[in-house]
Order: structure tokens, then C-alpha cells, then sequence
């Protein structure tokens, strides 16, 4: 009766450590399982914090290429100056045309649009030029580079003394300044006693 007893104790011992086993062995896998889930959610959050890093930079970068490009175009914009520029002259194509050259001597490039402003000075008096109808083109004027606008006057031909001009006074549109040109042009005078001389707008000379 006795050894009945104790088998029957050490049958109890058994199943009770068995349990045990199995309760460990199923804890482990769930908390394994939980520590998975933990760590794939921790990746996915990694990647998106990297895409949106990635899609900031690209703004960041797009953004700045506009900034560059409006800076350059401002820098190229601003007005020709009369003491950025060099002043020369020239035969035009046919008789009665002066050819007036504007030279940027800027580092930069320049923009001018319109007529000059022209007066033709000599012994007998000053006279300021008419504007012609042509049309005022736009004109960008690179470092280095030159622009320029045509005087047209009646050559003296009829054997007379006409009216003898001897400086040219040039104020390039937009400007208050001038500058002035040491020329010498015998213009006739016809009908009236005042010279006809016409000035084009810049940018419209050959």
C-alpha cells in the first residue's frame, strides 16, 4: 500500500514539472514574437524618417536653384551708366549719318532701352537732336561688348559755309550724366535756319 503511495507521488512530481516546461516554453515564444513585432515596427519607421528626410533635401535643393537663378537675373538687369560705359564714334553707312558707339565697361552686363539724349555744340550755337519713329528695342549690353545709336543730319553740299559742329553731348537713356565727344560735322542749313538732326534709339544703329 505504501510503494502504491509513492508511485503515485512521484507519477504527480512528473506531470506537475512537465507543466511547468511547457508554460516557460510557451512564455519564451510570446515574448519572442512581441520583441519581433517590435523590431519590425521600429524599421519601418526608420525608412520613413529617411524618405522624408530624402524628399526634404530635394525641395531644399530645387529651391535654391530658383533663388541662383533669380539672383542672375537681377545681376544682368541693371541700367547702362554713363561712367559705365566708353564712348566712341564712327562713319555710318551712307552721308549724313553718325554712328555713336556705347562700350560696357562694366564687370557686369548692363541694359539700356530708349533715345539718348543729343545735343551738337559749336561756335554758332547748340543744337538738341528730334527723335526718329523707330521703336525702342530692349538691349542687353555684355561685359565687354558694345551697343550703339545713328545721328542723321544734312551734310553741307550746296558750297555754302552752313553750320559747323564740333562736340557732341550724349546722355544715354535713363541717365542724368553726360559725356562729351570731340566730332566735326558741317551740316547745311536749307529752308529754316535751325539744322534738322534726328537721333535713333539705341540699339538700332549698323
Amino acid at each position: 500500500m505504501r510503494a502504491q503511495k509513492q508511485v503515485a507521488v512521484v507519477t504527480v512530481a512528473l506531470v506537475a514539472g512537465l507543466s511547468l516546461t511547457a508554460c516557460q516554453g510557451g512564455g519564451s515564444s510570446h515574448s519572442g514574437s512581441r520583441h519581433s513585432g517590435t523590431g519590425k515596427s521600429g524599421h519601418s519607421r526608420t525608412s520613413t524618417h529617411k524618405t522624408t528626410t530624402h524628399r526634404k533635401s530635394v525641395r531644399g535643393a530645387a529651391a535654391g536653384a530658383g533663388a541662383g537663378a533669380v539672383g542672375s537675373s537681377r545681376s544682368s538687369g541693371h541700367n547702362c551708366t554713363t561712367s559705365g560705359l566708353g564712348f566712341s564714334t564712327s562713319g555710318g553707312m551712307g552721308e549724313g549719318t553718325l554712328i555713336v558707339n556705347l562700350k560696357n565697361t562694366g564687370s557686369v552686363s548692363c541694359t539700356s532701352q530708349g533715345f539718348p539724349g543729343v545735343d551738337l555744340a559749336g561756335k554758332d550755337g547748340t543744337v538738341s537732336a528730334t527723335r526718329s519713329k523707330f521703336g525702342t528695342p530692349h538691349v542687353i549690353v555684355p561685359s565687354g561688348q558694345e551697343t550703339r545709336f545713328t545721328l542723321h543730319f544734312t551734310p553741307n553740299t550746296g558750297g555754302g559755309s552752313g553750320t559747323t559742329f564740333t562736340r557732341l553731348v550724349v546722355t544715354p537713356p535713363g541717365e542724368t550724366h553726360s559725356t562729351t565727344l570731340p566730332v566735326h560735322l558741317n551740316v547745311g542749313v536749307f529752308d529754316s535756319t535751325t539744322p534738322t538732326i534726328t537721333v535713333d534709339p539705341v540699339g538700332t544703329g549698323k
